[in-house]
């Protein structure tokens, strides 16, 4: 059994998004962390197939010209930041914090083309130096609402189901990662997802929940 308090996600930091507030009545986004991996492509031929757009936070370490990177953003998709190779920034100071975004954006921008907006904390974990660096970088900083435990649940993937629709609510931004497990359970988590009634959206500057 998974501890409900690990999966539903809040914050009281005006400053860090975990949901959206949307136009569009039950809307919610499906993030996935620690690609580009072997399974992105599998991932996005489910996302094409379901019509479902997501957002991509990505380790720059794992970017290069061969990744399918030109795909996800002709197909609708976003990619932000995930650092340059996941560390806990709470134990790096400033510096080492805003040289692991201001890289990583770098390396995304040259390679894309496209401008990063929107950065995830590995792990989860940030500090008030996190935020002053992001900020200073213009990006948004994006936790989640709800988790899936995906990382944890490879020999239990309806586990993964439940931990999101258990916990589905309007604005929710779900997190995933790029992995087997989350692949294998996608079709029947798109699936639920639409039968309890929501649709998927995107991350907007502008629509903080």
């Amino acid at each position: 059994m998974v501890d409900q308090s690990r999966v539903v996600y809040d914050s009281s930091d005006s400053k860090v998004m975990t949901s959206i507030c949307s136009n569009h009545p039950k809307s919610v986004v499906l993030t996935f962390d620690d690609g580009p991996s072997s399974v992105l492509n599998e991932i996005l031929d489910i996302l094409k197939q379901e019509n479902a757009p997501a957002v991509f936070f990505w380790q720059t370490r794992l970017l290069y010209e061969k990744r399918p990177w030109k795909r996800v953003l002709d197909e609708g998709h976003i990619i932000g930041t995930h650092t340059i190779n996941h560390p806990n920034l709470q134990m790096l100071t400033y510096e080492q914090q805003y040289k692991q975004l201001s890289n990583s954006v770098s390396k995304i921008e040259r390679i894309t083309g496209q401008k990063v907006t929107f950065f995830r904390p590995p792990f989860g974990q940030y500090n008030k130096e996190t935020i002053q660096a992001a900020e200073a970088l213009n990006l948004t900083t994006v936790m989640w609402r709800v988790a899936s435990i995906d990382w944890e649940l490879k020999c239990d993937p309806q586990q993964i189901i439940d931990n999101v629709i258990d916990n589905l609510e309007d604005g929710a931004i779900i997190l995933l990662h790029e992995l087997r497990q989350t692949v294998d359970i996608l079709p029947e988590m798109i699936k639920k997802i639409r039968e309890k009634g929501y649709q998927f959206t995107l991350l907007q500057n502008d629509i903080y929940g």
